[in-house]
């Protein structure tokens, strides 16, 4: 906040110093002091020239400061495979342009000092050369070509399909929190349908399905180190967005389109933890579209274990079928159809009593 609130005073400084200049040659202009005027234009041009300068220095200091200052915010530690190839593509882009954006910033705010108006100077005509046209259009295409096709590249093996190995687990997000779904040693998800949700069944399964039988909802995620991990990802009310940065990761979750993300994690939190030094660090689930006014709140942790660590933590979860009988039976009597009718009875009533 404080670096904001220094940023934020340099610019307001530069712009009321502007603005008194600017002022005091209207003034002028309208007074009829024509020969004050020009005067005034002069050490306008003058220090506005030298003011461009100035902000070239302190604004090229000021970035490089927050650079260096909030260089471990930006850059939180990998713990992903994929990750890498992100972070390659990233810097690259970010070098390349970011040296193009420098030296054009310096010939930039150079020029406007260096080519203030004077009287006894007049500007060059130079209308066309070709060549120099061909070429400041052709390096740029075949740079922005090269990190479009790493971009592509990279972003295929992201997405590519996922191994059949694969640790599966559904992500479900809703105002204001997520919500996490395992299947159990099946190794398939039940069926989940949204007219089956209820204030207990959140996920709307569908219990009349077998393989919905030893799901299970835990309070954390974990997944063991070193193994792919197939994200299952869907929203249940407005657009959501998967972000966990330590890993590189980030999906939309959208209502009605069911998305997927899958990575292999490298460093179990107790590394992490050490590698940090922080003993109470987590890996973190967060939501990254602003999606209401309890956006904030949509966190969930991430644990990375061993994999032996992973398979007892497995062995100890309990299905939800077990922990909710009753939900379970209602579905062994009645058909599908007519939970859905029930279900969708219920909503009426509860948007008919908030109005």
């Amino acid at each position: 906040m404080i670096s904001i609130a220094i940023g934020l005073s340099v610019v307001l400084l530069f712009v009321i110093l502007f603005l008194l200049f600017r002022i005091g040659t209207l003034a002028s202009i309208f007074r009829g002091s024509t020969e004050r005027a020009v005067g005034t234009t002069k050490t306008s041009n003058r220090v506005n020239g030298t003011l461009m300068i100035l902000f070239l220095v302190l604004g090229g200091a000021g970035f490089i400061w927050s650079f260096i200052a909030y260089w471990d915010e930006m850059n939180p530690p990998l713990a992903s495979v994929h990750g890498e190839w992100t972070d390659s593509l990233f810097w690259t882009t970010m070098i390349i342009i970011g040296v193009v954006f420098v030296i054009t910033q310096i010939l930039l705010f150079w020029y406007s000092y260096q080519y203030q108006h004077k009287d006894d100077k007049r500007a060059y005509y130079y209308p066309h050369n070709n060549k120099l046209e061909i070429i400041w259009t052709m390096i740029p295409a075949v740079v922005m070509a090269l990190l479009v096709f790493g971009g592509w590249k990279t972003w295929t093996n992201i997405t590519s399909a996922s191994p059949e190995e694969s640790i599966v687990v559904e992500v479900m997000g809703k105002q204001f929190n997520w919500m996490v779904r395992y299947p159990g040693a099946d190794g398939e998800l039940g069926v989940a349908k949204t007219p089956l949700i209820t204030a207990v069944n959140e996920f709307g399964i569908d219990f009349s399905d077998p393989n919905a039988q030893d799901d299970f909802m835990p309070r954390e995620i974990h997944v063991p180190k070193g193994k792919p991990v197939l994200l299952k990802i869907r929203a249940r009310d407005v657009i959501h967005s998967v972000y966990m940065p330590h890993f590189r990761l980030k999906m939309d979750a959208v209502p009605g389109m069911p998305t997927k993300f899958w990575f292999v994690p490298t460093k179990t939190t107790y590394e992490m933890r050490n590698e940090t030094g922080n003993p109470e660090f987590n890996y973190e689930l967060a939501c990254a579209e602003v999606c209401g006014r309890g956006h904030f709140a949509m966190r969930f942790v991430v644990v990375v274990d061993e994999p032996e660590e992973y398979e007892a933590w497995l062995a100890e979860q309990v299905s939800f079928a077990e922990q909710n009988p009753d939900v379970v039976a209602g579905f062994s009597k009645k058909a599908p159809a007519q939970l859905v009718a029930e279900s969708a009875a219920a909503d009426k009533a509860e948007v008919k009593t908030e109005l």
